[in-house]
């Protein structure tokens, strides 16, 4: 009798309206320990004298070789919809952006 493939695991997950909103970060500032890695999301405004945090996220190093992963699929899924995402040269704010990050320290 063959053996049928281990059935995937399901997971529930509760997204509250308050977290559906999502939060706006145009910068990320990433360190790491050890064991894990630090994400900082940043919203920097345009006349603000400083970016605020507006969240933090702490993953151990597995799960965040992972994220990266799964971000690099899905970056790729969308340059193969949307065409290749440009990244701005050296020195040159991208033209979306309402200032340049290259004269802040972070």
């Amino acid at each position: 009798m063959a053996q049928q493939p281990p059935k995937k695991q399901q997971i529930n997950i509760e997204l509250t309206p308050e977290t559906a909103e999502g939060i706006y970060a145009n910068l990320a500032i990433i360190s790491h320990t050890g064991t894990e890695f630090v994400m900082d999301f940043v919203c920097m405004l345009p006349g603000q004298p400083k970016g605020k945090v507006r969240t933090r996220v702490v993953m151990n190093a597995p799960n965040a070789k992972a994220f990266l992963n799964a971000l690099h699929e899905n970056i790729h899924r969308y340059e193969n919809q949307f065409g290749e995402i440009s990244l701005p040269k050296p020195g040159h704010k991208p033209p979306d952006t309402p200032f340049n990050f290259d004269n802040f320290d972070v």
